[in-house]
């Protein structure tokens, strides 16, 4: 019923802009001469979406989209809290932005309803699972901002791309460009910073109740690594399947192995794997090269993939990294 309501609320709104639209036609040359303000035409994997210009009424529902759109100065009305922060659904570093708390909403459980109640004029999904059902149905709401143009890895809009869509959708593509800048100096001083990471290894990978996974490139997690100067594993990038991680069965932990390993628990304790003797027994573990990430504002900082978050992770993961590798 919420559905038929809101349908028929928005056809009574289309029809009074119509005639709001009529009205101003017979109304004097000045009025009728003012151009109507432009909005933005974003590509997406989906095609070209047009949005309209200055969005007000902006949900969050991609991965991080909640915190670009922060970044840029907009507040959302809904959020979808990807990494369970609670409260405003953003990570710590960033929630103080919100001025009104957001409406938090589901994730891989979504409820569209959910978002028809919030009536936005804008929806932002540019990371996220790129499946064209969910896209259609977002869609027939808002203008829905997808992921880019040929991107064949779910979640795997790039913090660059996720970025641009999201400044370009928002009309604040100069702010965009100015936080991709600063995260571009965070790097740049953090690689001058600890030479040694070049051409080193790392593997990356995570514990959660279904066991081990490790991350592969194209994943916010595994592409942090390497633009520090590492470089994933040929172990685990060769059985990379198109998704942004492998399963890792206990019996082939090694896969882990590398100049440094950095593993981390999902929705868990550290407790649950830190001590698993099949885990310290990689030669990395031996070497004293592992390092468990256990503070989950730094874990979900570099999960993040959002410049916030980066930055973070770049000012507290960083040194975990040199320390570990011995630099």
């Amino acid at each position: 019923m919420r559905i038929k309501v809101s349908r028929m609320k928005i056809a009574v709104t289309a029809l009074a802009a119509s005639l709001a639209v009529a009205g101003l036609a017979g109304c004097s040359s000045d009025s009728a001469d003012a151009p109507a303000e432009a909005g933005a035409t974003v590509s997406t994997m989906f095609g070209d979406v047009e949005v309209p210009a200055n969005p007000q009424r902006v949900v969050a529902l991609g991965w991080s989209d909640a915190e670009t759109a922060l970044a840029l100065g907009t507040q959302p009305v809904g959020v979808a809290d990807w990494m369970a922060f609670g409260g405003k659904g953003v990570g710590p570093w960033i929630a103080d932005e919100f001025t009104t708390d957001p409406k938090i909403l589901g994730t891989m459980d979504l409820s569209i309803e959910d978002v028809i109640a919030l009536d936005p004029d804008l929806i932002l999904w540019t990371r996220s699972d790129n499946t064209q059902a969910t896209y259609d149905k977002l869609s027939a709401i808002a203008p829905t901002v997808g992921p880019p143009p040929g991107l064949a890895t779910a979640y795997g809009t790039t913090v660059e791309q996720q970025t641009e869509l999201v400044a370009k959708a928002l009309g604040k593509e100069a702010e965009g460009k100015a936080l991709l800048s600063g995260l571009d100096a965070k790097f740049d001083a953090a690689i001058a910073a600890n030479p040694s990471f070049a051409g080193k290894t790392a593997a990356v990978g995570a514990y959660s109740s279904d066991g081990y996974g490790a991350y592969v490139p194209g994943d916010a997690r595994a592409d942090f690594m390497t633009r520090l100067g590492f470089t994933i594993p040929t172990a685990i990038t060769e059985k990379a399947t198109g998704n942004f991680y492998i399963p890792v069965a206990n019996e082939n932990l090694n896969l882990f192995d590398a100049d440094l390993t950095v593993l981390f628990p999902i929705f868990l304790d550290s407790s649950a794997f830190a001590n698993d003797p099949l885990l310290r027994a990689i030669p990395s573990a031996q070497e004293g090269h592992l390092l468990i990430l256990d503070d989950p504002a730094l874990v979900n900082a570099f999960s993040s993939g959002s410049v916030p978050g980066l930055t973070y992770a770049i000012d507290n993961a960083v040194p975990k990294f040199a320390s570990t590798l011995g630099a």
